[in-house]
């Protein structure tokens, strides 16, 4: 730890606890850091007081992905300063939080630990509760704190490393009822950015040169289209663009659109059926006909039109976090935090980091008798 930042006197002039919980939420996952402070108020609403990202793209732009040594370096040289600055951002100190969440998994392990330990080295110098979340289930609720939407819902989480649907039946109770097969969707976004060469991080990139490209110019497939099972594959796909660009090499900025674009309206048709095969098989468990979307690919505007017609056709209603809250942040962690510390469902000091965590996981850990 660097200096005072995590010693009791800090910010001793500033505001001190008020009605609700005010949880700090730190998010080192992946190649974000992250530190935000939520308050949920007693009547379950949210109001996000802090929520501080440093990006690592430079970082791992020379390598078109995410190096994991350099991304758990860059936490722990950043992470104290993001803790400070979400703090002062809020008005508050340590003595007026309720308690502190950290994303213990799933993720790149030594990034979590980064994470996790900073937490719990606050939690027992402030004598604060530890809320270890599941970063799947930062994702899942944040239409809780957006929208005040709340479980039971059908979920879409899509991001760089999952593409799934699940059953939220209630809060902190995941039913997966399908998955990818192979590549997640933001993965093969980042893929095709990297075989283009329009630099890092790759869906932005695809996104915005889609936008002035041609999306009937190359009839990509659209896999698994038909299929009775919500499940993805990606991979076929991806390869279709790669052999496309092959044949084209070299090629023109005209191409590269175009490349961009068929596989944008590939990938977005897919979704569309994929969702439509959800459908189906959420209908029958006769819970309300909602729709959360969440994840870094969800803020693909694209993608979130083709779905919210598929919605409005369905009579299901659309919800999804603003562009600025579908990647990975604290504000997230925080809520979640915020909602388990509220039922009651706090951590030990002894609570791991796990690389791997699925949401059935986590539904499965809470109905085990301890």
């Amino acid at each position: 730890m660097q200096g005072r930042a995590f010693g009791k006197d800090i910010f001793m002039s500033m505001e001190q606890k008020k009605p609700g919980l005010a949880v700090l939420g730190i998010e080192t996952s992946c190649d974000e850091t992250a530190a935000a402070i939520v308050r949920r108020e007693p009547d379950g609403s949210g109001t996000i007081l802090s929520n501080v990202v440093r990006t690592q793209f430079k970082e791992h732009a020379p390598y078109g992905g995410v190096v994991p040594e350099i991304a758990a370096r860059a936490h722990v040289q950043m992470l104290d300063s993001l803790v400070r600055a979400a703090l002062e951002q809020a008005h508050l100190n340590f003595r007026s939080l309720s308690g502190v969440a950290a994303t213990a998994g799933p993720g790149l392990i030594g990034g979590l630990l980064v994470g996790l330990v900073t937490a719990k080295a606050i939690a027992l110098v402030h004598d604060l509760p530890l809320m270890a979340v599941n970063h799947l289930e930062g994702h899942a609720l944040t239409v809780g704190l957006t929208e005040a939407v709340d479980p039971p819902y059908l979920l879409l989480l899509v991001s760089g490393g999952h593409s799934q649907f699940v059953q939220a039946n209630a809060p902190f109770h995941y039913k997966k009822l399908g998955g990818t097969i192979d590549d997640a969707l933001g993965e093969a976004f980042d893929k095709v950015a990297k075989m283009l060469d329009l630099g890092f991080p790759g869906g932005p990139a695809v996104e915005r040169f889609a936008k002035d490209g041609n999306p009937r110019r190359f009839a990509f497939p659209r896999p698994l289209l038909g299929r009775e099972s919500p499940d993805f594959s990606f991979s076929g796909l991806k390869t279709a663009v790669r052999q496309t660009a092959m044949s084209l090499a070299p090629l023109g900025r005209k191409d590269v659109r175009d490349l961009c674009a068929s596989f944008q309206a590939a990938a977005a048709d897919t979704v569309r059926d994929r969702l439509k095969a959800a459908f189906r098989l959420y209908d029958a468990s006769g819970l309300p006909k909602r729709f959360v979307v969440a994840g870094g690919v969800a803020a693909n505007a694209a993608l979130r039109t083709a779905m919210q017609q598929e919605c409005e056709a369905a009579g299901y209603s659309f919800h999804a976090p603003p562009p600025g809250l579908c990647g990975d942040n604290g504000a997230m962690i925080a809520w979640a935090g915020a909602q388990r510390l509220a039922a009651g469902l706090t951590d030990s000091l002894e609570a791991p980091a796990r690389a791997r965590w699925p949401l059935e996981e986590l539904t499965a850990d809470m109905l085990t008798p301890a």
